[in-house]
């Protein structure tokens, strides 16, 4: 059954974006209400320009003793991968693994590239099979230091 879901199937949807030039003390808000740890960085054009996680503003802005109001949630974009809603459960898995990232962004690509969802590891456990978990679990854990 997981073989033939997309990525569309398994992110959670209506996901909200912290736009670039908002602060990072304004991503910390968000991220508070919305009881989340991770946000999209969207530019002027509403297209994704990055992730910021809660890790990212406590070690890159604070605990350089660096006030999160200074700081444009922009600067913080990194290297960024992201997913076509239309791809497979497996491709899903793949880029989640070889990139070893617990959060991936769904694009819809022939819906004009916009951003539809995010998917997590709770997403995974909620959809997929207890092997594709393990092996997701031993590949992505396994190489973080």
């Amino acid at each position: 059954m997981a073989m033939t879901l997309r990525a569309r199937d398994i992110m959670s949807a209506g996901v909200q974006c912290v736009g670039a030039h908002q602060t990072l003390l304004d991503a910390a808000k968000m991220m508070r209400d919305m009881n989340v740890g991770c946000l999209p960085i969207c530019g002027d054009n509403n297209r994704l320009m990055g992730l910021i996680t809660d890790r990212d503003i406590v070690v890159q802005c604070c605990a350089e003793g660096i006030d999160p109001a200074t700081v444009q949630a922009g600067s913080l974009d990194g290297a960024l991968h992201w997913i076509d809603a239309e791809a497979g459960a497996n491709e899903v898995l793949e880029t989640m693994e070889t990139h070893q990232i617990k959060r991936l962004p769904v694009i819809d690509v022939k819906g004009g590239h916009q951003l539809v969802g995010m998917i997590t590891e709770a997403n995974l456990a909620k959809n997929l099979s207890d092997e594709q978990i393990a092996e997701f679990a031993s590949r992505v854990y396994a190489g973080a230091s």
